[in-house]
């Protein structure tokens, strides 16, 4: 098959990592895979980039994904822009001719599907697969938006043919506003190099002392963007009292992002700078070794499509505590997988951090138990084995009905 990936933006990022694992995966099995994107900035780092973040998008590359970058498809409403791209997306689709265009992101799952349906209409409609990786909307988001990003996501699905979500809670969101139908859905978990995980603790010792961090000291960690609704400031609300009680305890940060200033002076003010560790833009191949130096991981964010820092921590056999947002309970199972509190209640978060302090064995088991659940879950040939699936299915579909009886 000649497939096509349409992603708004190759950041470091969960979705982008899934999408090019996809890639990866598609073109080692024979297909001839492309990759469309929009232009890369920002302190969020480069998939594709010179440097080590990058190796991802070069293993891509290297592997047989064509890259083709889209000038103006940007991620800020932008309808003159959006309007090109969407011509941009056209142009490629006629000049490829592929037989499945699968979209990623909000941006460009809507121009992207909508390309993919017109030109469709002329040379043969291909398969129109839209993966969810985290709703657009949210209880935080302003209403118009939310009201726009709902009506844009009803009209793009009935511009495709199958919507694929990383985990059930994104198909429940998405149907209970009215955005397509349930024989549309299916739950493909996404896909990580899972080996990497299992073996985060082989280089525990050794990135411990990277980092400057003790052997004897218990390491609360996150992976994340330093960037509203993920939680950095409840982290500080709400361990603040148990660093100032336990000298042993610190935290490290993983990641950065344009509120790291504001965060460092909050640090500052409450005189806990000295706590905690934070390394910044880290590349994606020594995202596992970090996790496997931490005692526990925290997910404190208030939004998400299925956090892929919870399942890599479990796979890596480290405690954790998280919101209970979106689709986080389909990997951290309460009190069988590690522990949950309500997103923004630092008291509960206070609470259940702990509960994993004076109950380590218990936390441990959790963890164990984490892990086998998502030894296979994750995997990412797993993932490409169950889009190969989709892909076959739809076509099925798609000649039994033809295209036009879709959506």
């Amino acid at each position: 098959m000649k497939i096509l990936h349409v992603s708004t933006r190759l950041i470091v990022g969960g979705s982008q990592e899934n999408t090019l694992l996809s890639c990866r995966g598609q073109a080692e099995g024979g297909h001839e895979v492309h990759l469309a994107y929009g232009p890369i900035y920002g302190p969020e780092g480069s998939m594709i980039g010179e440097g080590a973040e990058g190796q991802r998008g070069r293993e891509a590359e290297g592997g047989g994904t064509a890259m083709h970058e889209i000038p103006d498809l940007v991620r800020e409403l932008s309808p003159l822009r959006d309007w090109k791209a969407l011509r941009q997306l056209r142009a490629l689709i006629r000049e490829i001719g592929p037989d499945v265009v699968h979209t990623h992101s909000s941006k460009a799952g809507v121009l992207g599907r909508m390309a993919a349906w017109k030109e469709g209409g002329r040379r043969g409609r291909p398969l129109v697969v839209h993966t969810i990786h985290g709703p657009p909307f949210h209880r935080y988001e302003r209403a118009w938006r939310n009201g726009l990003y709902a009506w844009s996501e009803r009209f793009a699905a009935k511009r495709c043919h199958r919507i694929v979500s990383v985990a059930d809670a994104m198909t429940e969101q998405y149907l209970a506003r009215g955005i397509g139908r349930a024989e549309q859905y299916i739950t493909v978990h996404s896909g990580m190099e899972t080996e990497a995980f299992l073996r985060a603790k082989e280089s525990r010792d050794s990135v411990r002392t990277e980092l400057g961090i003790g052997a004897q000291e218990f390491v609360i960690g996150t992976v994340a963007r330093l960037a509203d609704l993920k939680g950095h400031d409840d982290l500080i609300d709400a361990l603040a009292p148990l660093l100032e009680r336990e000298a042993r305890v610190r935290l490290l940060w993983i990641g950065d992002g344009w509120k790291r200033e504001d965060l460092e002076r909050r640090l500052d003010d409450a005189g806990l700078r000295d706590r905690v560790t934070m390394t910044g833009l880290v590349p994606p191949a020594r995202v596992p070794a970090m996790i496997g130096a931490m005692d526990l991981l925290v997910h404190p964010s208030y939004r998400e499509g299925l956090p892929r820092a919870v399942p890599q921590a479990l796979l890596a056999g480290v405690p954790v505590v998280a919101s209970d947002v979106d689709g986080t309970r389909e990997a951290c199972i309460d009190k069988e997988t590690g522990r949950l509190y309500p997103a923004g209640d630092v008291g509960a978060l206070r609470d259940r951090v702990e509960w994993i302090l004076a109950d380590p064995e218990r936390a441990q088991s959790l963890a164990h138990a984490g892990r086998e659940s998502c030894r296979e879950r994750f995997d990412w040939r797993v993932m490409v084995e169950r889009l190969e699936e989709v892909y076959g299915e739809g076509a099925k579909g798609q000649r039994g009905r033809g295209a036009e009886g879709v959506g």
